[in-house]
């Protein structure tokens, strides 16, 4: 069986959580698309892990493996296989794989990133992690592999033919160029090669293999829909393919193998960063929403923007990602809100929509149409059972399903693994 995870919206949705739910079930947990610009927080009883570039399925047993459409920082994986470490759980070569064409996160990735967008005029909002800067290097052929990073003659040549162009571009943009051939950050990449060379795979051999042999897996994504570089809300997205269909091209599987598609949808909406967002809520339900839902990025710590479940904006995510079923996150933070709004279409220009616009712009523009439910005061956050919500939750969460057109699977009520059921 192989199973897709998407998040449905603009990231954030509590992917790390149901992978790390469902990873039980699978054979292999797969990484396809994204750096350490994402972040997952997995809780398991009393212990938190704040991930950012392991998938959560290493807590249930899993082969985890990182894809060959991913950029990777080899020492921001190595700050997080010492921090797993550090709490008894050992992830040697035989727990984790990482394909050899995965490109690598330089330093001089992340300096073009700060410098890029330090000097735009309207921000874009990236982590200044170089992930948008490593894929500019994949597409153009300029990028060190993993297979480059393992071996010190190949990594060092790879590194003399690239640093003239790297160096030229930082100076360019106002910064110190020595940074390119630093020493000190040379040699820390070449031990970190040494450090990782057990663990390169292929992947896409691997996967395909695991298929054959009747095994499941299951391919995580990061970021959500919207965050798409192609299908998302450009310029204000993420420098790759978010969407399921892209898990087949940046594995290496093909389109027939996939099983079943998984959208990880919150009960509200948040966004970090720039970019539009109708329903945000700027006022004391915004805020409330917030700090109840704890909306603070994983990987950057900046507060998440809030609003109102929008509709339209989820229409194009199941016809995007093709999804065949729903985990429906963080229903309990909507306690105490009365009413309870969902976006069911906007006014654009004198126009009634029922689907997001295509241009940026113009979504920007868009004022949500709402329909009002009425609210909950009950704590959910020890419910175990759908039938066991209260019927005013009840009601909200099959008027989402009957709206997507698409069943609702599990739905959690808090972080731990206890607190998500199926429906």
């Amino acid at each position: 069986m192989f199973t897709i995870i998407t998040g449905a919206q603009f990231g954030d949705e509590g992917k790390g959580k149901i992978v790390d739910l469902m990873s039980g079930e699978y054979d292999l947990v797969v990484r396809f698309q994204g750096g350490d610009n994402a972040g997952h927080t997995v809780k398991v009883g009393e212990d938190v892990y704040k991930l950012h570039l392991i998938p959560s399925g290493f807590l249930l047993d899993s082969r985890v493996l990182i894809g060959p459409g991913t950029v990777m920082n080899p020492e921001v994986l190595a700050t997080e296989m010492d921090m797993l470490a550090e709490g008894g759980i050992k992830l040697d070569a035989k727990r984790v794989g990482v394909d050899a064409k995965t490109s690598i996160i330089m330093p001089y990735h992340i300096e073009l990133d700060g410098l890029r967008e330090s000097l735009r005029t309207e921000k874009i909002g990236t982590t200044k992690r170089g992930i948008g800067f490593a894929y500019i290097d994949k597409v153009a052929r300029d990028e060190i592999r993993m297979s480059d990073l393992v071996d010190k003659v190949r990594f060092l040549k790879r590194l003399e033919e690239l640093a003239p162009s790297k160096e030229a571009a930082i100076k360019e943009l106002g910064g110190d160029p020595s940074i390119v051939m630093d020493e000190a950050l040379i040699d820390k990449y070449v031990k970190l090669g040494e450090r990782f060379a057990s663990y390169i795979t292929d992947v896409s051999y691997e996967v395909n293999k695991a298929l054959d042999d009747g095994k499941n897996v299951l391919a995580e994504g990061a970021q959500g829909t919207h965050l798409d570089v192609i299908h998302g809300t450009q310029k204000f997205v993420t420098s790759s393919c978010t969407i399921a269909g892209s898990a087949c091209a940046n594995i290496g599987v093909g389109p027939t193998r996939v099983d079943s598609v998984l959208a990880i949808v919150k009960a509200y909406i948040t966004r970090v960063g720039e970019g539009p967002l109708p329903t945000e809520l700027l006022d004391d339900v915004g805020e409330q929403i917030q700090q109840v839902g704890r909306e603070f990025g994983t990987t950057t710590g900046r507060s998440r923007r809030c609003g109102w479940f929008d509709l339209p904006l989820l229409k194009k995510a199941i016809y995007l990602n093709g999804y065949t079923s729903i985990a429906l996150t963080k229903l309990d933070v909507l306690s105490n809100l009365d009413p309870v709004r969902v976006c069911v279409a906007y006014e654009l220009d004198g126009k009634t929509l029922d689907y997001p616009p295509e241009d940026t712009s113009e979504l920007a523009r868009c004022k949500p149409v709402y329909e009002d439910l009425p609210g909950w005061e009950n704590d959910l956050t020890g419910v175990k059972e759908f039938d066991d919500l209260p019927q005013a939750a009840k009601d909200y969460v099959l008027y989402l399903e009957d709206k997507m057109g698409v069943s609702i699977e599990y739905i959690s009520v808090g972080p731990a693994r206890a607190q998500t059921f199926k429906k």
